[in-house]
């Protein structure tokens, strides 16, 4: 189990939360920063702490669209075929048959 240090005031461990937070963190430091929000006892420290609040929302939400934009960069396009131009290649047009007539 691990330990941890005395509670340190919420809005200070917002902050650092805010500062230190990472890529692969964010979700947990959102969730902890969110909690901590919760456990302040007036409107005005939570005031007080929503500019940090914001900025761990923004953080993870443009670590998200980075994170979906590397993810169907990688990924194949729907139906293509490995080898085949896909849908980046110039479309062919099938020759028409001629009419029986």
């Amino acid at each position: 189990m691990s330990r941890r240090l005395p509670m340190l005031d919420p809005f200070e461990e917002i902050k650092r939360l805010y500062f230190s937070t990472t890529r692969e963190t964010i979700e947990r430091d959102m969730a902890r920063a969110l909690d901590l929000l919760r456990q302040m006892p007036s409107d005005e420290e939570r005031e007080r702490a929503a500019g940090y609040m914001h900025g761990l929302a923004d953080l993870q939400r443009e670590w998200r669209r980075a994170a979906k934009r590397r993810t169907r960069a990688r990924a194949p396009h729907a139906g293509a075929v490995p080898g085949d131009a896909g849908a980046a290649g110039p479309r062919r047009r099938t020759p028409k048959k001629p009419d029986a007539g």
